[in-house]
């Protein structure tokens, strides 16, 4: 059935193997794509707010994994918004979560998201396509990669004001259940943490820019563990995290936010503790989940294009910068 389209995927666990189109399979007839983005992203970040443009791109998906009561759909986070595949029954659920979202994040965040609904009929009637590839990363994780410029059309068509969805009526809220940040900021160790961005340009060809994304992944992988961002022992656990005043927004109402805010507090003292002492509670080992957020992390994907966010040294920096450089002046 095609509910089961990503489930039923072949994985892969090789992030070199994301050009090889033999793995990547077209969505449904009948699916959609959901897509958003924060307008203003790029002011808000220099203004230093990223932690809440990266939370608003974060609720879309929240919202729409929680709204169909789904963990199985094939989704990409963008940092400023996201795309998330879903099966054509669900335009009305994910029409509404889109609604609610766009209004919470105004209201609490104080940014503007816009959101749309595309049909895959409509995108592949442009000539376009959807296909979709699962990268596993770990036992239980697995992520999304899309190609087919079908995710990127469909992004340009919601900035162009078409396909868009209404926000919803004013105290509007989301079921953002699960939305949290409660880790410290993560420094760079080998030089500096970047990200790179490689999407094909209107002259270049097919087969050049699968080499090209080729020759980048390889020089980012001689890099000490590939480049990856996270510490091999797990990011640190934060006492006054952040992002708990997000969380507590997202998962209380006003009248409550302090004693949320409070218990957010408790639970971070009490596994920072856990954590110094190396002792588990129950189910629950913080050295353990640790070392889950290292190997589920999704630092490297692909949406239409290569985005990596990666800890390198200046060398392979320049490195890779003179190539896409090459690259830009060949289309």
């Amino acid at each position: 059935m095609s509910d089961d389209f990503f489930e039923a995927l072949p994985a892969f666990a090789e992030f070199e193997g994301v050009t090889d189109q033999s793995r990547y399979r077209p969505l449904p007839d009948d699916w959609l794509l959901a897509t958003s983005d924060v307008v203003g992203s790029t002011t808000a970040i220099e203004e230093g707010r990223y932690k809440a443009v990266n939370i608003a791109g974060a609720s879309v998906i929240s919202a729409t994994l929680n709204t169909l009561e789904r963990r199985d759909l094939p989704f990409v986070f963008g940092g400023d918004g996201a795309v998330v595949a879903v099966p054509g029954w669900a335009l009305e659920k994910t029409g509404i979560a889109l609604a609610a979202v766009q209004t919470w994040v105004a209201e609490e965040l104080g940014l503007t998201l816009r959101a749309a609904i595309i049909p895959l009929a409509d995108i592949r009637a442009k000539g376009h396509d959807v296909r979709v590839a699962r990268f596993q990363v770990g036992a239980e994780v697995s992520y999304a990669m899309f190609t087919g410029g079908g995710a990127s059309w469909a992004e340009a068509e919601m900035k162009a004001g078409r396909y868009v969805i209404a926000p919803a009526p004013a105290g509007t809220r989301p079921d953002l259940t699960g939305l949290s940040c409660r880790w410290d900021p993560i420094e760079a160790r080998q030089g500096d943490i970047v990200s790179i961005i490689v999407v094909p340009g209107d002259d270049g060809n097919t087969q050049a820019f699968e080499k090209l994304v080729a020759e980048i992944v390889e020089l980012v992988d001689r890099q000490e563990r590939g480049g990856h961002p996270v510490p091999a022992g797990g990011p640190e656990f934060s006492i006054r995290p952040l992002g708990s005043d997000y969380e507590a927004r997202a998962s209380a109402p006003p009248g409550r936010r302090l004693w949320r805010k409070a218990v957010i507090a408790y639970e971070m003292l009490l596994v920072k503790f856990l954590d110094a002492i190396n002792l588990k509670v129950r189910q629950f080992d913080p050295k353990l989940y640790r070392s889950d957020v290292v190997r589920n992390s999704d630092f490297r994907k692909f949406d239409d294009g290569l985005k990596m966010t990666v800890d390198i040294s200046a060398e392979r920096s320049r490195q890779i910068e003179a190539r896409l450089e090459e690259a830009s002046r060949q289309g």
